[in-house]
């Protein structure tokens, strides 16, 4: 080696605890393999050129392999591909420590630690076209994203298919649902890779607009176990200007490949340099609490260029909404006509005597949120076009603007402004995003005019501009438009059917919660599994926050007499310790008001629970069987604790040694009876207060489909005088 030829850099920045190492090395090495390893030392990378200049990585784990050697790169529609005839130009190794403070959260304060190696490869047979792959290790998995620097011989390019590999160790288990261009709303599937062909058919049940993807593939995060006890997700992390992907899977050998979704003339992505591809990531560890625990997607994703966050704020909500799947007396249309225009009179149409959204019924809804200390209330179905506004492909379906004649804006919001509660406004699409981007601007103006400042989006149907679809670049680029767009209003986005989420919620911290999966008002529409919520936060919440709408009680849906004998697959307690194990900083107590006032003791602790949280703690978890969670509410002595199982009984075991030390508090513990189960007595449960401190450990019984939910919080020693210590 040319010891004259070797430069070094070091630069050390006290102040944001970060010290960087590079080193460019002579070009007598840029043959050899680079590698590097995790902050810890139990992760490693290895980075080679194959034979032909192929691009190809490793990665272990405490010497045991998670991805064998895979293959990088992309194929380019009428230009050569970025899949071989490469050459390391220059190779850089750095490392990063800093914290940083998530605007909302399951952590205050979270510490981003890698080590990253860049590696510049170029093509002689090209004019030395070049590219870079950053590789950046965590103590909990690796992220890597392509980055195509501006230069003479790369300006504009249209990917027609990206090949990053997963040459996965072995035939894992894995929780998976189809590989689908539109929708992530299907019910998770348990089985070894192998199994994926002969379950595939099986798994992709009809939903309203989706377009299976016609090779074995699935969505992403895909979460595996390996039979030596790895866990292994793999994911994307900054979804910007890039369409979605997927796993393309060979079911034989193990072995995983990318799969982007394409747009209407089936390109998968239109770039101009300088541009970069989203973070592929894959979390890894021995423990399944470390992978609930990861914030890898998080620290992958740019901070937010907001200066103003001061209202960016979670909320707790209740909604009309839940009585249109279950009740059969309420819907989101006003008439009996299923031909209307935006241009008709709505008040001369036949009123179906069914419409939910009444102002009358929305003050009965506020006088519930103030009373019990909700934030927000949701009302669905208050503007006009909701009579055919499914399955017709039309484009100019809602304004976004006129209420129907029996929802008087004005009165609606003046009464909930004086009972101290906000009004959260709906933008369903109907699909129709084009239609929606032209009347964006006027109504969040609409909305700022009202008092609004959240709402939720939808996008149930098939995409117009047509042929375009939900996971596609120019959607992907529309919910970012229109989460921008909102934070120019001071609005906070809640999006129903968009593009699953990849950390953005750091990005564009007032897109603060999704649904993109299969979430409560599936109950009313199959039914959900009892595991189903034991898999989601392995899976869809390892990108950001789901609205799941939680906090059913009436479990037993004949109860409307409808004839309905549809049931919400789990206990009541189970859907009280949803608030802490699915996280969210929107959470909704989505059942019917009535409900409520029939079990106010255990309506409490959705009244209780918190929001945003300082620290979360993993205490136990298994995918597809059961998770325990605690969290410390922000800013408050407070403490909640959830814990969730699937089909079977279970004792919970629950520590409390992230407690003060030398102090007692009251726990109150909401539980499933010894006789209760999701099927025959979901609705029979206990609440006790006990007194616990930070050596306590609690074995707590969980029915079938049951969970348990426990509030703590320090106590007087009036209140502490005659409880029973744990």
């Amino acid at each position: 080696m040319n010891f004259q030829s070797q430069k070094m850099l070091l630069q050390i920045r006290f102040g944001k605890k970060i010290a960087v190492l590079l080193f460019v090395f002579g070009s007598s090495l840029w043959a050899q393999a680079q590698e590097i390893s995790s902050p810890d030392k139990n992760l490693s990378l290895k980075f080679e050129l194959k034979e032909g200049g192929i691009p190809s990585y490793q990665l272990s784990y405490k010497q045991k392999a998670v991805v064998k050697p895979s293959s990088l790169g992309l194929e380019l529609k009428d230009l050569p591909s970025f899949m071989d005839g490469f050459t390391v130009t220059n190779s850089a190794q750095s490392s990063v420590d800093e914290s940083w403070n998530p605007v909302l959260g399951e952590e205050k304060t979270i510490r981003n630690n890698y080590n990253e190696l860049v590696v510049t490869l170029a093509q002689a047979k090209n004019n030395n076209r070049f590219i870079r792959i950053r590789f950046r290790l965590f103590n909990d998995g690796l992220g890597f994203r392509y980055e195509f620097p501006k230069q003479n011989d790369l300006s504009y390019f249209v990917i027609k298919e990206e090949r990053s590999e997963f040459n996965l160790a072995g035939n894992h288990k894995i929780f998976w649902i189809p590989g689908d261009y539109d929708t992530n709303e299907y019910a998770y599937t348990t089985s070894k890779i192998s199994e994926l062909p002969s379950l595939m058919k099986k798994a992709t049940i009809e939903i309203n607009s989706q377009w299976p993807i016609k090779e074995l593939s699935v969505q992403t995060p895909a979460m595996m176990k390996s039979d030596d006890g790895l866990y292994i997700n793999i994911h994307e992390a900054g979804l910007i200007n890039y369409p979605a992907m997927y796993l393309e899977v060979d079911a034989a050998t193990n072995k995983m490949k990318s799969h982007l979704a394409p747009d209407a003339v089936g390109a998968k992505g239109y770039m101009q340099t300088d541009a970069q591809s989203p973070w592929r990531t894959i979390v890894v560890s021995d423990k399944a609490t470390d992978i609930l625990a990861s914030k890898l997607i998080l620290n992958l994703n740019e901070p937010t260029s907001y200066k103003d966050v001061s209202w960016i704020k979670p909320v707790k909500y209740i909604g009309i909404w839940w009585e249109y799947f279950v009740a059969g007396k309420s819907t989101w249309a006003f008439g009996k006509e299923n031909n209307v225009k935006l241009t008709d009179d709505f008040s001369k149409l036949t009123p179906n005597g069914k419409h939910g959204a009444t102002t009358e019924r929305a003050k009965e809804y506020i006088d519930f949120a103030s009373k019990n200390g909700f934030d927000a209330i949701l009302i669905e179905g208050w503007n006009i076009g909701w009579e055919d506004w499914i399955n017709n492909w039309k484009e100019e379906v809602f304004d976004y603007v006129t209420a129907y004649p029996d929802f008087d804006v004005k009165a609606v919001h003046a009464y909930a402004a004086s009972k101290g509660v906000k009004i959260i406004m709906h933008h369903e699409t109907s699909g129709s995003a084009t239609n929606y981007e032209r009347r964006l601007d006027r109504a969040f103006e609409f909305m700022n005019d009202n008092g609004y400042d959240a709402v939720k989006t939808g996008y149930v149907g098939k995409i117009i501009p047509r042929g375009e679809h939900h996971d596609g670049q120019w959607m992907v680029n529309h919910y970012i438009h229109v989460a921008k767009r909102a934070a120019d209003y001071k609005i906070m986005i809640n999006s129903h059917e968009a593009v699953r989420p990849t950390g953005l919620n750091r990005t564009f911290p007032n897109w603060i919660a999704q649904e993109s999966a299969r979430g409560t008002e599936f109950e009313s529409m199959g039914g959900l599994a009892p595991d189903h919520t034991t898999i989601l936060p392995f899976t869809r919440l390892m990108g950001g926050p789901m609205d799941y709408t939680p906090g059913i009680f009436q479990t037993d849906l004949s109860y409307y007499g409808t004839g309905s004998t549809q049931r919400v697959n789990t206990t009541l307690v189970k859907q009280l310790a949803y608030y802490v194990t699915m996280y969210s900083p929107l959470q909704m107590a989505a059942d019917i008001p009535g409900n409520y006032e029939r079990f106010p003791d255990a309506f409490q602790f959705i009244k209780d629970v918190a929001v945003d949280w300082d620290n979360s703690y993993i205490l136990e978890a298994e995918p597809g069987d059961y998770i325990t969670i605690a969290r410390k509410a922000k800013g408050k002595d407070e403490w909640f604790i959830g814990g969730i199982t699937d089909e079977n009984a279970r004792t919970a075991n629950i520590t409390f040694d992230y407690l003060p030390a030398g102090k007692k508090f009251i726990a109150t513990i909401y539980a499933d009876a010894k006789e209760a189960n999701w099927d025959k007595n979901p609705q029979e449960y206990t609440v006790s207060k006990v007194v616990v401190t930070s050596k306590t450990i609690l074995k707590q019984y969980l029915a079938s489909g049951g969970g348990v939910a426990i509030s703590i919080k320090e106590g007087t020693a009036s209140e502490l005088k005659g409880l029973k210590k744990l």
